[in-house]
């Protein structure tokens, strides 16, 4: 058993650069979590955009799926619960933006 000085240090000993990174405010490891629904619309708007062919329908998927990834990776970034999953808005944000500069230089 441990004592209660022991809980006290645990407690107030600082957190290490691991757990900033991985842990939520309840001390949860988070890496994944439920998709929320702009990630939903995204993954199903990606998928639909890969299978259809070239048409009107297609580009509006095409700005439906940009623009449901920016929404997630946004809100990653600004609200996520640790570190590691701002960071995953972080990349998807460069990602999208290098996808969309790719893109422009094409035409």
């Amino acid at each position: 058993m441990s004592s209660p000085q022991n809980t006290e240090l645990k407690s107030s000993a600082p957190n290490s650069a691991l757990d900033r990174i991985f842990r939520d405010r309840e001390g949860n490891i988070v890496i994944g979590q439920k998709p929320n629904l702009p990630a939903i619309v995204a993954v199903v708007a990606t998928l639909l955009q890969a299978i259809l062919p070239s048409s009107a329908l297609q580009s509006v998927v095409t700005l439906i799926a940009f623009g449901t990834w920016y929404t997630w990776a946004w809100q990653e970034l600004f609200a996520g619960v640790n570190y590691f999953r701002r960071s995953l808005g972080l990349l998807t944000l460069i990602g999208l933006l290098a996808l969309t500069q790719n893109l422009i230089g094409r035409f």
